[in-house]
C-alpha cells in the first residue's frame, strides 16, 4: 500500500514511496502491522551499509595513514627548523651564539704546512686554552701526530672538506661525498666529528642542508682577524678586539699559518681574558637543544 506522504529520500527520487507493513508481513524485518516507512529511505540505508562493510574499513585506514603523515611531516619540519638553521626560509651557518656566559670561541683553519701549526698549540697548551681546528681531510692525513695532540690536548677537531674547495660550487651528491669522506678518516683517528666550516666562508642552502642531514653543525664566524692580510700582529689584535661582534658568544676566525698568528695569539688571548672573557671550544659554546637562529647567524636557545 503506497501512502502521498513525504520524506528525506528526495531529492534523490521524485516521490516518496511509504508503505503500510498489513497483518501478512509480520514478522517481516522489525517492522509491527499498522506501522508505515519509506522504502526508498530504507533502500537507501542498506545502500549505505553495504558500501561501509565493502570499503569502509580500506576508507577509514586510508585516513589514519593520512592524518600519520600529516602529523609527521609538521613534526619533521618543525624539528628541523627549530633545531637546524632555517631563517626566513633560508639556510643559515652558526657565526655566534647567545649565551649568558662570557664564553668566546677561538678557531683555526688548518689547511696547509705544520710548523706554525705546532708551536700554536705549544702556546694554547702553555696559556690553558682550548680551541677548535678545522682541518682538511689531506692535511689531516699528512699530519697525525698533529691531531692525536689537539685530540689528547681537548681541542675540538671539525672539517674544512676533503682539499679546501669551495664546496658552495658543487652539486649536492659532491658535497655530501665529500663530508662522508672528512668524517670517514676522522673515524679513523678515533675522532668523532661533528663540526664543518665551508671553505672560504661560502655557502647555500644545499650545502647547510647536507651538512645537517650528515650531522654536521656548519660553523660560520662573527668575527674575522683577517690574519691573512698580513698587517701585522698589532693590527690582527686589534681588528678582534675591536669588532662590533666581540663579546659573549663570538666565535673568533684565525688561520694557523698566516704569517702574525703565531706573533700576535699570546698577547691576544690575555687581551681576550683581561675583558673578562673565558675561552673555550665550539663543542662547549654551542646550543645543542632546541635553538633558533636569527638573521645574522646567532644560534639562540628555546623556539620561536
Amino acid at each position: 500500500m503506497l501512502l502521498d506522504r513525504y520524506c528525506g529520500c528526495q531529492p534523490a527520487y521524485t516521490a516518496c514511496s511509504w508503505h503500510l507493513v498489513t497483518p501478512k508481513e509480520k514478522g517481516t524485518g522489525k517492522r509491527k502491522p499498522g506501522s508505515i516507512y519509506c522504502r526508498n529511505t530504507t533502500m537507501l540505508r542498506s545502500m549505505f551499509m553495504h558500501v561501509w562493510k565493502e570499503k569502509g574499513r580500506k576508507v577509514f585506514l586510508s585516513l589514519m595513514a593520512f592524518a600519520f603523515l600529516l602529523v609527521g611531516g609538521i613534526w619533521y619540519a618543525k624539528e628541523y627548523t627549530t633545531v637546524g638553521n632555517s631563517v626566513n626560509g633560508r639556510e643559515m651557518p652558526v657565526c655566534s651564539v647567545e649565551t649568558e656566559e662570557k664564553e668566546m670561541a677561538l678557531t683555526f683553519e688548518t689547511a696547509w704546512g705544520e710548523e706554525r701549526t705546532g708551536d700554536i698549540l705549544d702556546l694554547l697548551k702553555k696559556e690553558g686554552v682550548r680551541a677548535t681546528f678545522f682541518v682538511t681531510e689531506s692535511w689531516m692525513r699528512n699530519h697525525p701526530e698533529l691531531i692525536a695532540r689537539m685530540k689528547e690536548e681537548g681541542h675540538d677537531i671539525g672539517t674544512l672538506g676533503v682539499s679546501h674547495e669551495d664546496l658552495s660550487q658543487k652539486t649536492g651528491e659532491e658535497q655530501r661525498s665529500e663530508l662522508r669522506e672528512a668524517k670517514k678518516a676522522a673515524h679513523e683517528y678515533g675522532i668523532s666529528m661533528e663540526f664543518f666550516r665551508p671553505p672560504y666562508g661560502n655557502y647555500n642552502d644545499s650545502l647547510i642542508r647536507t651538512a645537517w642531514e650528515e650531522g654536521f653543525y656548519t660553523v660560520r664566524w662573527s668575527v674575522d682577524s683577517m690574519d691573512w692580510k698580513n698587517y701585522g700582529p698589532e693590527s690582527l689584535i686589534q681588528t678582534v678586539t675591536k669588532s662590533k661582534e666581540f663579546g659573549s658568544g663570538a666565535i673568533v676566525r684565525l688561520n694557523s699559518e698566516a704569517e702574525d698568528t703565531k706573533g700576535a695569539l699570546k698577547e691576544l688571548i690575555r687581551m681576550i681574558q683581561k675583558k673578562g672573557y673565558h675561552l673555550v671550544p665550539v663543542s662547549e659554546l654551542i646550543h645543542r637543544g632546541k635553538y633558533h637562529m636569527d638573521v645574522n647567524g646567532r644560534q639562540i636557545p628555546g623556539l620561536t
